[in-house]
């Protein structure tokens, strides 16, 4: 008898535990790669540059086609991403670079609620670790913006590991070469290369933007790729027990070009130093997304975890080699090489395995999926969100697209996606203020403009793009002065 009631409590206790295991939330993983191009990881079809890991999240998911950002810089996108609305609706149109993060008022609006405070209202813990990049007065802090944890940095760019850059190879930019000149110049010892190629110099990223954590600056030695991802993998070892959000923004591979001597070494046959300093930061890169996918399995949470990656906009191209094929033009730009990026989901216990989705979606969608799944916004959730719950399209229960219209407006750039329709302004590098027109599923690559040809679709577009251009916040040259 004594024995039938021990199996009885012990059967009871499994039930609970199963219940309890099933009853919890799922936690959200955002892993954010830094100005990397459409078409550099293998499951987008590179391969000269092996990214197993990252390709693995597509393997055991969904990779997005059609994937895009809000905008085509760092800041603008993140600034979408975090509170699943376009950033023009509160005016958040410009990219802050150098001491311009440091200005009164530059940031995101306190009164933008993230996708962190949503979580942390339900029950979640939040960890920030890599680049913010969304104000860097004390007043935009990420601790006042929902996350509980942030170990990085608050401008756009950090040089990877302190100054004189041990055991790396580096690549800069400069104006005019050291003693003068246009060109290549290469220090003594081979571990530093200048170029003139872009016609400018390298930001001073470090300038008053030291690593902290928390709000402390600390002395960090390891390489920053791996730093960030030593804190992920802590991070997930701290709060294995309870749902986190967990959102990892490397800073990788965003200028400057600097790679490590153990990721170098596995690239000797590319000939070209820039593109072989790119290539090791990327494996680098797909290393550390490895760890923390490696983490999540070992703890036995994997089955129970969303995992999102994706770009914060287009590659840079001439700054770092950074392919965006077969898109257009790259970082800054309305073609689709700027607002298209790497795009992917998984979440075994939910999502089919392998899956190919040729719908638009946006990194919008991001923070409505996860409000969804943890049971939905709050009812008094201040703001309306742009995005769209995917878990319905991805699953079959919805047979509809996820987006009939995705919006864009950066300064005087602009576009709108329409079905396989696109219209777009791009006023940079000498062009004008046009209206352009493409059909995306005949021409990918933007080569052939038929606003001329078809007048009246341009038309259609572009009405449906002051429609919705007139909700959003004026852009600055526009407000009263």
């Amino acid at each position: 008898m004594i024995l039938l009631l021990a199996k009885l409590v012990g059967l009871l206790l499994c039930l609970a535990a199963l219940g309890q295991a099933h009853a919890r939330k799922p936690n959200i993983v955002i892993l954010l790669a830094d100005d990397l191009g459409y078409g550099e990881l293998g499951c987008q079809g590179n391969p000269e540059i092996p990214t197993p890991h990252i390709d693995s999240i597509a393997a055991n998911g969904v990779r997005f086609t059609d994937g895009y950002v809000t905008g085509p810089f760092c800041s603008t996108s993140r600034a979408g991403l975090l509170t699943g609305r376009y950033q023009n609706r509160f005016g958040y149109e410009f990219n802050p670079i150098g001491h311009h993060n440091e200005l009164p008022g530059v940031g995101l609006p306190r009164n933008e609620e993230t996708l962190a405070e949503l979580l942390r209202n339900v029950g979640y813990v939040n960890g920030l670790i890599g680049k913010w990049h969304l104000g860097g007065q004390a007043e935009f802090h990420p601790f006042r913006h929902g996350f509980d944890e942030f170990f990085g940095f608050t401008h756009e760019g950090h040089y990877f590991v302190p100054y004189p850059w041990l055991g790396t190879t580096t690549w800069l930019r400069r104006a005019v070469l050291p003693g003068g000149g246009k060109g290549r110049f290469v220090t003594a010892n081979g571990r530093v290369i200048y170029s003139t190629h872009m016609g400018n110099t390298e930001p001073a990223y470090d300038a008053n933007n030291p690593i902290v954590r928390g709000g402390q600056p600390v002395n960090e030695s390891d390489y920053l790729t791996d730093a960030f991802t030593r804190e992920a993998v802590d991070f997930i070892d701290r709060n294995k027990t309870h749902p986190f959000f967990l959102y990892v923004a490397y800073n990788a591979v965003h200028s400057p070009l600097q790679a490590a001597d153990k990721y170098m070494e596995k690239f000797p046959h590319i000939e070209d130093i820039q593109r072989r300093i790119f290539a090791a930061m990327l494996a680098n890169l797909d290393d550390s997304v490895g760890a923390v996918l490696a983490k999540l399995r070992h703890e036995k949470i994997e089955e129970q975890t969303l995992v999102f990656f994706l770009s914060d906009n287009g590659g840079p191209t001439r700054e770092l080699t950074s392919s965006n094929k077969p898109l257009r033009d790259g970082k800054g730009s309305m073609y689709e090489g700027g607002l298209r990026v790497p795009f992917m989901l998984q979440w075994p216990s939910r999502l089919a395995k392998g899956t190919v989705y040729r719908q638009p979606v946006i990194s919008l969608d991001i923070f409505a999926t996860a409000a969804a799944v943890v049971g939905g916004a709050p009812n008094n959730w201040k703001r309306k969100l742009d995005g769209t719950n995917l878990i319905p399209h991805l699953s079959g229960e919805k047979k509809d697209v996820p987006h009939d219209t995705l919006f864009w407006r950066q300064d005087k750039r602009a576009a709108l996606r329409n079905g396989d329709w696109k219209i777009l302004r791009n006023p940079r590098r000498g062009q004008g203020t046009e209206w352009q027109l493409y059909n995306l599923a005949n021409d990918i690559s933007e080569t052939n403009d038929l606003a001329t040809q078809n007048l009246a679709k341009r038309e259609e577009l572009l009405a449906d793009w002051n429609k919705l251009n007139s909700r959003m916040v004026k852009p600055f040259w526009e407000r009263p002065k």
